[in-house]
């Protein structure tokens, strides 16, 4: 196996555990357990724990179905008036683009990972293959400490820096400020901002947790095949 497939693969195998963790915080298990934390903060506007687990069940859906933006748009309250705003409409759309891409990125992660495993298989590039995964497991490791350290220091100490690197994220998939809304709006008492710190947080853990079963794992491996 030549150098730069080895080194395809640790590109690729970073992408593959993100599209995990997104995936499972895609589930309806994620903020089942976030909106039972003690932490998390109360709705000032009204929403009790089972709004909020009646309306986020919709809103996730949505973004990995193949709906269209009337799943949403049609949802009203009680009295009426719509759940989501144009506004906060056309944000959903944007960000259902994005999952869905994303998730589309790690679908293909997978397939080229796995055809590549095949041929090493046949071709007796095995033990490449696997420092290949190794070595993603650590670029994987590192990539995840440094988004725990983000969210940690942002929940525990200053929320400002958290809210830059957020900030910065939102500015390469969206458009001006698009994404901002008031804290009156459905998105925000049903997402308010510990909500993504935690699961920036979750991702990290995940991913963390896949990184260095690979690094770790795989030389472990390695040296009990000798």
């Amino acid at each position: 196996m030549k150098p730069i497939l080895s080194h395809l693969i640790s590109l690729l195998t970073p992408l593959a555990l993100i599209g995990l963790a997104l995936r499972i915080l895609l589930t309806p298990l994620f903020y089942t357990v976030e909106y039972n934390l003690p932490h998390f903060p109360a709705d000032e506007y009204g929403f009790t724990k089972e709004d909020r687990f009646k309306w986020a069940e919709p809103s996730v859906k949505y973004l990995v179905n193949n709906a269209d933006i009337s799943y949403l748009g049609d949802l009203q309250f009680e009295d009426g008036s719509p759940l989501y705003n144009e506004r906060e409409l056309s944000h959903m759309e944007d960000v259902k683009d994005v999952v869905q891409g994303s998730l589309r990125v790690w679908h293909i992660t997978l397939v080229i990972l796995i055809f590549i495993a095949l041929v090493s298989a046949q071709k007796g590039w095995l033990p490449e293959y696997l420092d290949g995964l190794r070595r993603g497991g650590w670029w994987m490791i590192g990539l995840a400490v440094t988004l725990g350290l983000i969210a940690g220091a942002g929940i525990l100490f200053n929320p400002d820096i958290f809210w830059a690197f957020f900030s910065w994220f939102h500015s390469i998939f969206f458009e001006g400020d698009s994404w901002l809304f008031h804290y009156s709006d459905t998105l925000i008492r049903l997402f308010p901002i510990r909500f993504w710190q935690d699961a920036a947080l979750w991702a990290a853990v995940i991913s963390l947790g896949g990184g260095a079963g690979l690094a770790f794992g795989l030389k472990r491996l390695g040296r009990t095949s000798l």
